[in-house]
């Protein structure tokens, strides 16, 4: 075992990636010399070369159109968007050509591109630098879409991302960077299928929905619950799209009660279709409507308000204490 903070995990993934495959190849914004803004990318180029760590100009639709030409000659490129916010210039780019190219050909054409985009709050930034775009890209057929939330799982699906002949958008919490944990990055014995959903704290009376950033504050809103006598079941889906259905559905019938978190805006949020989902395949195991917490209907706020438009322990708890009052 080897503690890893989350950014150092994905640089080893990378770099194992790149180990195995000469056509793995890095490009972004800083991600060579610099390593990154958040140094996720830090020592690659040095190793690697510049031909394979490459820099790229400010300008994220020639960033992923770049990719695109390169993943249709054979190469696998990894596409480093430097915030979240900055990812809409190359929207064009994924929406109408990196996510439909497949389809077009009749499956001739195979676009192995992983898009990294940092993802959410909590870091004391602004707009542009704080923003959870999930729903777009879930919203878009032809795209993979998975969130890592811890190290272990961030060091393996950053390789099993790059490994897919699809697709991939990879949000990675940047606000959970810095925190660390043991990795094995001797063996793929324990690697979770990259799509398959995962209980990271089992619990009989109510289930606790969430990906990336938020695992962590439902986790800790799990162990408060525990005083009050509650045993809260929190589900990590990890795949956003395709949606592990099986295990989510399976915890909801054994609970009865769901409560679904993230810090993108509640109004057309990806948790909308989760609520959906569980409603009509549910709907006779549950004991409440299906409760949904996360950011505010506003552009991201200033960074001195942030704590306020992000979900916390207090509205988590909220929402559970709602579930059990009908």
């Amino acid at each position: 075992m080897t503690i890893l903070t989350l950014s150092k995990a994905l640089n080893e993934g990378m770099r194992k990636a790149m180990e195995a495959d000469p056509k793995v190849l890095i490009m972004g914004e800083d991600v060579g010399k610099l390593g990154g803004v958040f140094r996720v990318t830090d020592g690659l180029q040095k190793d690697f070369g510049e031909d394979r760590v490459i820099d790229t100009p400010l300008a994220e639709s020639g960033i992923v159109g770049t990719a695109i030409g390169l993943a249709l000659r054979g190469y696998r490129p990894v596409c480093e968007i430097q915030f979240d916010g900055f990812v809409f210039p190359a929207a064009d780019q994924i929406i109408s050509q990196l996510a439909k190219m497949h389809m077009r050909s009749l499956g001739a054409i195979k676009l192995p591109v992983v898009v990294r985009i940092p993802c959410g709050g909590g870091i004391g930034a602004v707009e542009h630098h704080s923003e959870s775009p999930e729903a777009y890209f879930t919203h878009t057929a032809g795209l993979r879409v998975v969130a890592c939330s811890n190290p272990a799982d961030a060091y393996s699906m950053i390789q099993q991302a790059i490994q897919s002949d699809d697709p991939v958008i990879f949000f990675e919490p940047k606000r959970r960077y810095w925190e660390k944990a043991d990795v094995d990055t001797s063996s793929t014995d324990w690697w979770t299928p990259l799509h398959e959903a995962r209980v990271v704290r089992p619990g009989a009376d109510a289930t606790l929905v969430a990906y990336g950033p938020m695992v962590k504050t439902c986790l800790e809103a799990a162990t408060a619950a525990e005083e009050d006598g509650r045993s809260l079941e929190v589900v990590d889906l990890r795949s956003l799209n395709p949606l592990d259905t099986g295990r989510l559905f399976d915890s909801v019938r054994r609970t009865g009660r769901v409560v679904i978190v993230h810090e993108a805006p509640v109004f057309g949020g990806y948790g909308a279709e989760l609520a959906a989902r569980i409603t009509e395949n549910c709907f006779y195991h549950l004991e409440s409507p299906v409760l949904r917490v996360g950011g505010f209907s506003t552009p991201y706020p200033p960074s001195k308000l942030e704590e306020h438009y992000l979900p916390d322990l207090d509205r988590i708890l909220d929402a559970v204490d709602r579930t059990f009052a009908y």
